[in-house]
């Protein structure tokens, strides 16, 4: 069986090269950045086919290896605090490529040990994982024939649909964002849903349960907080009576570091409800590696055997002497120079310890709600947090240039440590696709790790490159042309509040309380209904912490994802009517993420054509009064028909392998 491939290796490097170079663009230009795992699938089955003895399985290796360009590029929310708060002028290449590939591959090796407990020991739904493997499921032909052609249809059908709204809406022919801004309960508040298909697929695959977590986040959010913060003097004098802006700022500076409250605590319980199944998964993996010394390696099924627990372990230990001797290089100022074997010797154990953590909780949000809608932001926050309160216990009462460097060492550490949230939230959702296409896991992490390495090599000249024609808000000398970066302005802003003293813990502290309440809620709800009920703290945290933009429409996608599932119950061929439905939604996520790379291509070439309006290239016409309503009447009738047609393409046709289906404890 053909699986890792040089030929795979090298289409994997050339897509990871293109998407990472477009994701750190698009991420620091306009805010965005696109998955990229299942635009790589789509493109290694339009190459590899021409080769007769190409395989599902090493499709899936080059899908493994790009999907690093829609993770690894998530660096960007740290890396340029580093010259917002005036310690880098630029990016030093070798030192930045050093800081993204061992912090890459530091989160591979934290999450070998997790698959057994997060991935084939878990009922996650890992909505990306599952559709990346039913698209490389039926570009292969895997399943019966009557199957693979009705769900070709359908993911053909629905990819074109998502496709076209995409466009359509670049174009501003038709728009995907819908925000209101109003007066509401003494203050104001918003609304801002963004006409996603890809997030109504994402909703239909992560079950209901997760969607009316998430809903209850947003409502905590936008209820609740914002609304009350926008009474607050201060933030009124600073929007200068600008009502967009007074909200904006409400829920930038306030409902978000409530929300990164709520998920510290929802982490911090996540880990200890899983921290059972990660020994169980330490512990087979040392039963494996004896075996695998007592050359009985080939008794262990191939869909079962990760990288040797010796590798894994080795490498960890290792990459501790690389991270020590750059973090005695950077660490080389007043006052860390002062007492530097201490700091470092307590940062190389802090990151470490938090790598586990982070390794874990980044590879169950995964699991919840996809790589790409993980608040992985949130994490940087809570990271920063921590050894920012190390640094600040260390050198109590630095100030001036002193604080700077404290501020400097905490992102840097913090930069590290982000590698492994970014690598580990994403090689978890590569494993599932890995596992419902029989790959080996071994071979999918090596081709991670190629990834890892592929993406650090190209990230620090692209970040060079931004900061040399743009540079990024709050730096020094930066102009009006200047590059938000608000996730790392953020991370940036939590360690010099921390370290200079200005932080307001008591927004986190209520945070952390409607944490302990969510914890609370879901025990007794599992309890009370044997765990047919429950809402995941960790949404609800994310429901808080996340953009309405980001978030409102997977509780939209669920609820439509659970009434076609209590449809397909009731329908001739019950399993064969739900695959079909997890194929639609696929599309859906398919179409839109192929036409992110579309669109990040168009908007590079616009910018170095010289467009002062890159980010509009495709527009067509300037925006229309009743462009809205025009937008939420096609995309309602859209996803309305995507159903409908689902529904009837799935009504008559048993699949071979059909079995009756039994309602879902969580809802999904």
């Amino acid at each position: 069986m053909k699986e890792l491939t040089l030929r795979g290796i090298i289409l994997g490097a050339l897509i990871t090269v293109v998407f990472t170079a477009a994701n750190v663009y698009l991420g620091l230009k306009i805010g965005i950045t696109f998955a990229t795992s299942i635009p790589a699938a789509v493109i290694s089955m339009a190459v590899l086919k021409a080769f007769r003895d190409s395989t599902i399985q090493e499709n899936n290796i080059v899908q493994t290896i790009a999907s690093a360009a829609g993770t690894l590029s998530a660096i960007i929310f740290v890396l340029p605090g580093l010259i917002m708060v005036g310690w880098w002028t630029g990016f030093p290449y070798w030192l930045s490529v050093a800081v993204v590939g061992i912090g890459g591959i530091l989160g591979v090796m934290y999450s070998v040990p997790l698959r057994r407990a997060l991935v084939t020991g878990s009922d996650l739904p890992y909505p990306e994982g599952v559709a990346a493997a039913e698209v490389l499921k039926v570009g292969s032909g895997v399943g019966g024939a009557e199957e693979n052609r009705r769900g070709l249809a359908l993911i053909s059908g629905s990819t074109i649909v998502a496709a076209l709204f995409f466009i359509l809406a670049k174009t501003r022919l038709l728009t995907d964002t819908a925000s209101r801004v109003f007066r509401f309960g003494g203050g104001a508040t918003a609304v801002s849903p963004t006409f996603s298909m890809a997030l109504m697929g994402v909703g239909h695959l992560v079950g209901l349960a997760v969607g009316i977590a998430m809903l209850i986040g947003i409502l905590i959010s936008w209820v609740v907080i914002v609304p009350y913060w926008t009474q607050d003097p201060t933030l009124i004098a600073q929007s200068a009576g600008d009502l967009e802006a007074l909200v904006s700022t409400a829920f930038r500076a306030k409902a978000r570091m409530v929300g990164a409250g709520a998920i510290g605590v929802a982490a911090i319980w996540t880990l200890i409800k899983i921290i059972g199944p990660i020994v169980a998964g330490i512990r087979s993996a040392l039963l494996a590696s004896r075996e695998r010394k007592a050359g009985r390696a080939d008794q262990l099924p191939l869909t079962e055997r990760d990288m040797p627990i010796g590798i894994v372990t080795g490498t960890i230990l290792l990459s501790m002497i690389p991270i020590g001797l750059l973090l005695f290089a950077f660490g080389n100022t007043a006052p860390i120079s002062s007492n530097a074997g201490v700091t470092v010797g307590i940062s190389i154990v802090y990151i470490l310890v938090a790598g586990v953590v982070i390794a874990a909780v980044c590879g169950y949000m995964a699991g919840l709600i996809g790589a790409s809608n993980s608040p992985i932001s949130g994490v940087g926050i809570l990271s920063v947090l921590g050894i920012s309160l190390i640094l600040a216990a260390l050198f109590g009462g630095a100030g001036g240039d002193e604080t700077k460097a404290l501020v400097a060492f905490a992102l840097f550490v913090t930069a590290i440590i982000f590698g492994v949230a970014t690598i580990s939230n994403n090689n978890l959702q590569d494993l599932k696709t890995g596992q419902l296409v029989d790959a080996t896991p071994w071979r999918q992490q090596v081709a991670l790790v190629l990834g890892v390495v592929f993406g650090a090599l190209v990230i620090p000249p692209i970040l060079d490159l931004m900061n040399t024609a743009f540079t990024f808000q709050g730096a020094p000398g930066a102009g009006p042309n200047a590059l938000p970066a608000p996730q790392a302005a953020i991370i940036s802003t939590i360690a010099q509040g921390v370290l200079g003293g200005s932080l307001d813990w008591g927004l986190i502290g209520q945070g952390a309380i409607i944490g302990v309440i969510a914890v609370i809620v879901d025990e007794v709800l599992r309890r009370a209904t044997n765990k047919r009920l429950h809402l995941p703290p960790l949404a609800i945290g994310m429901g808080i912490y996340l953009p309405m933009e980001a978030n409102l429409l997977i509780p939209v996608g669920a609820l439509l994802g659970y009434l076609y599932n209590r449809w397909a119950l009731q329908s001739k061929s019950p399993a064969f009517a739900e695959r079909m439905g997890v194929l639609m939604a696929t599309g859906l996520i398919v179409g839109e993420s192929l036409m992110g790379v579309v669109y990040a291509g168009a908007v590079a070439g616009a910018e170095k054509a010289g467009s002062a309006d890159s980010a509009n290239v495709l527009a067509l016409v300037e925006p229309y009064p009743a462009v809205m309503i025009v937008s939420l009447v096609v995309f309602s009738a859209a996803i309305g028909a995507l159903y409908f047609w689902t529904k009837g393409r799935a009504s008559d046709a048993p699949a071979p392998d059909d079995h009756a289906l039994t309602p879902e404890p969580d809802f999904r």
